[in-house]
């Protein structure tokens, strides 16, 4: 079992930077694959970054590609994801996911409660 425990959101300008962690419990948070998803109010949750569980591969939805960086501290139990540039199309609640697969694309075991992002225009 993993326990997922998001914070760092709150609210933001367009163009503004946050960083937002997931904290996961467990002595095995090294063995798996780590993500972050969003939902916006009145659309379906969606794939935002991946990790693998070394921190060598990542993967990024296109719209977000060269603004937000995934990255994890398997010392730290911990995966985070910094947000530059945001834009109010970036509102959404973000969500921390695991996975026992190589990406969480892939499938998801875990999710965290979720961390609400908002930027105002």
């Amino acid at each position: 079992q993993v326990q997922l425990v998001e914070s760092g959101g709150g609210l933001v300008q367009a163009g503004g930077s946050l960083r937002l962690s997931c904290a996961a419990s467990g002595r095995t948070f090294s063995s798996y694959a780590m993500g972050w998803f969003r939902q916006a109010p009145g659309k379906e949750r969606e794939f935002v970054a991946a990790i693998n569980w070394s921190g060598c591969n990542t993967y990024y939805t296109d719209s977000v590609q060269g603004r937000f960086t995934i990255s994890r501290d398997n010392d730290k139990n911990t995966v985070y994801l910094q947000m530059n540039s945001l834009k109010p199309e970036d509102t959404a609640v973000y969500y921390c996911a695991a996975s026992n697969r190589p990406m969480v694309v892939a499938g998801v075991d875990y999710w965290g409660q979720g961390t609400q992002v908002t930027v105002s225009s």
